[in-house]
């Protein structure tokens, strides 16, 4: 039988940022299953790490015998949401959101199980009931239970009024129709808590009163942190990029090498928020010191890349980097490909360099090499004018390497 086992360990493990109304939630969560949802709007065609606190907190619902709904945005991504963002996002077309969603379901089938059962979660999408909306009886029917005083002081419109941002009347919306959206899922499927980052506080609560307002309906919200890293970088960015949660974009790998390379600060608070290891064993983990620190790295690589990509795949990426950084093996690096008849002519290193995803523009190449952090074939780079050609390639490929960890294998195709 449900209990409120789950908010006892999400607390624990550092997920939750801030709640409506705690006592309530875990009374509600002891009287049986419950329903909680967060929303994903679809503005690529992947989910990257930086949502993947709020995964982790529905697969720790559903572990828990509670079930989940994941909420894609067919609607509200048609409109755009201006939490937390210093200017408007670009306007996505029907046909560009719908190609989107269908790769952002991919994301969650390896986290959560989907099915007819009281904890089996739901996929749902709001271009169901909110591309239907007619604009006047909207107006009517929802917006006479919001004050523009009240939106103002919400942070998701005051943080971009106080940064002189522009704000259009279509954004201005956005926290009308995810209230709607509470509401709705609440009519539907017995939703009673939406969880959200903590930039959504505000749209959360907005939702909880109409909700109050309309049906007479008691619903809760919880945020999450906004996770950095220790050093103050957001979360799930690199200098390549953001680390994508499918394969296609970033490969099992790669993902491996992201969660290894995490600062040792964050390495306790990281195992806590993405792996399932218990709570003990995490605490015994965080206390270690000097090189042992990397065996817990490597553990967390590990097991968040089982979750993700399944622990065969994980198993591979943590042997291919134990044989390319203990034994100087390279079969296994993530390979590019580049036109034969370019490498026959010679290609200046440091445009190699970015062809392989290792730097993310000619200047960071040139910087790498000026710090002394490029290698080719394991050999340093001391020229930024050096050129790599055909004769560089060994058993087919030529190996970089930016720095001690980040490695590409250049093939001629």
């Amino acid at each position: 039988m449900p209990d409120d086992a789950f908010l006892t360990e999400a607390t624990a493990r550092g997920f939750v940022f801030q709640c409506t109304d705690t006592a309530s939630l875990a009374a509600a969560l002891r009287d049986g299953p419950l329903t909680a949802y967060i929303g994903f709007d679809c503005t690529a065609d992947s989910l990257h790490v930086g949502s993947l606190v709020q995964i982790m907190l529905l697969r720790l619902l559903q572990k828990h015998g509670h079930r989940p709904l994941v909420l894609l945005g067919g609607g509200t991504t048609r409109i755009g949401d201006p939490s937390g963002k210093d200017e408007s996002r670009k306007m996505l077309s029907d046909a560009e959101i719908a190609a989107n969603m269908d790769g952002i379901r991919r994301c969650f089938t390896p986290f959560l199980r989907f099915g007819e059962g009281p904890s089996d979660a739901i996929l749902a999408d709001n271009g169901a009931w909110l591309n239907a909306l007619g604009y006047i009886p909207l107006l009517r029917e929802v917006g006479t239970h919001f004050t523009v005083n009240r939106m103002l002081t919400f942070d998701s419109v005051k943080l971009r009024l106080e940064r002189e941002q522009p704000l259009t009347f279509l954004e201005f919306n956005y926290m009308i129709l995810q209230s709607y959206d509470f509401r709705e899922l609440a009519r539907r499927y017995g939703v009673r808590l939406q969880i959200g980052g903590s930039d959504q506080w505000g749209n959360i609560v907005a939702g909880i009163e109409l909700a109050r307002r309309t049906d007479a309906l008691s619903l809760f919200g919880l945020t999450t942190p906004l996770i950095t890293t220790a050093s103050g970088a957001k979360m799930g960015k690199t200098a390549r990029g953001a680390v994508w949660l499918t394969a296609d974009r970033v490969s099992p790998y790669e993902y491996w090498q992201f969660w290894r390379n995490t600062e040792d600060a964050d390495m306790g608070r990281f195992l806590r928020l993405f792996t399932e290891l218990p709570l003990d064993e995490i605490a015994r983990l965080e206390a270690l010191g000097g090189a042992e620190i990397n065996e817990a790295k490597k553990l967390l690589a590990t097991e968040a890349t089982a979750l993700l990509h399944g622990p065969e795949a994980a198993a591979a990426a943590a042997e291919t980097a134990r044989r390319t950084f203990e034994d100087g093996g390279v079969a296994d690096l993530p390979s590019v490909t580049v036109p034969a008849a370019e490498l026959v002519a010679g290609i200046p290193a440091f445009r190699l360099f970015v062809l392989a995803g290792l730097a993310a523009s000619n200047a960071e190449a040139r910087r790498l090499i000026r710090g002394g952090g490029a290698r080719v074939n394991d050999a340093p780079v001391s020229d930024e004018a050096a050129v790599v050609d055909a004769a560089a390639l060994r058993d087919g490929a030529v190996k970089l390497s930016a720095g001690r960890k980040q490695h590409r294998l250049v093939r001629a195709g």
